[in-house]
């Protein structure tokens, strides 16, 4: 398979047959599930686990490799593969009443907006594993205090369990990216973190809180609460937005002060 690699669609293809391995044996697919691969590219993965679970579906932007990806997984199982841009997909639509189990090496240029595309969809979701830039699941996993924390790990972690796999290097693709890769799972919440909030009010919070990161609480939620009523919290506006808690945040969200996003 000749293509070419896209930059504009972020494609570093992965083939070192050892990373794949461990790849699929973290995701243990199984025959009566439901997977969905965002990006399948040339099938690296989705041979694999289309031999695993004898049916699977893709969402692949790049026309030009559907014809070699479908050529590769021919005789493993049954894909069904959908031309599109992953940043507009529906998962209720594509589950078809299932809870889905996505898996992915996600595009590093889109990674982040994806990520907060499928995270306003996780009622669809069972679990995710995707491979990101090493930073990037750094910064999901991060906790409070660290250097990483910031608006993913918070609204991540509000709705999901994160726990970073492992690291693979660039070597492991075609070509090789200039950063290292890592795979993260992601689990939903049966419910999320903190009391009951609307995703678009925390999202506000969170957003202003880490807009600049050496600002005090105080200072960087100017805009939408005053200091009195984030110490009526049990909060001391004082201090800087990367030592609160997740449920921290949640809390602040509530506050009549707050408005939602028209």
């Amino acid at each position: 398979m000749n293509h070419r690699p896209r930059k504009r669609f972020g494609q570093h293809f992965l083939h070192d047959p050892g990373v794949i391995a461990r790849i699929v044996g973290a995701i243990d697919p199984r025959p009566d599930e439901a997977l969905l691969e965002i990006g399948p590219g040339l099938g690296a993965l989705t041979a694999p686990l289309l031999a695993r679970c004898g049916r699977l579906l893709a969402v692949e932007v790049d026309r030009d490799v559907i014809g070699p990806l479908r050529e590769r997984c021919a005789g493993l199982g049954e894909l069904t593969v959908f031309e599109a841009d992953a940043l507009t997909i529906d998962l209720a639509t594509l589950g078809g009443g299932r809870r889905l189990r996505l898996v992915g090496n996600l595009p590093y240029n889109i990674s982040t907006p994806l990520l907060f595309h499928l995270l306003g969809q996780r009622q669809h979701v069972q679990d995710m594993h995707f491979m990101l830039q090493k930073e990037v699941i750094m910064r999901m996993t991060a906790g409070p205090g660290s250097r990483e924390y910031g608006r993913l790990s918070v609204m991540l972690g509000w709705a999901c369990e994160a726990e970073r796999l492992f690291d693979i290097g660039p070597g492991a693709f075609t070509p090789p990216p200039r950063v290292w890769s890592s795979i993260v799972r992601l689990r939903p919440r049966q419910a999320p973190l903190g009391p009951p909030v609307d995703a678009r009010r925390l999202q506000a919070v969170v957003t202003a809180a880490f807009g600049q990161r050496r600002k005090t609480l105080r200072n960087a939620l100017r805009a939408l609460l005053d200091a009195e009523a984030i110490r009526d919290c049990g909060i001391d506006p004082g201090i800087r937005p990367e030592m609160l808690a997740i449920e921290d945040f949640v809390r602040l969200a509530t506050l009549d002060g707050v408005k939602s996003p028209t």
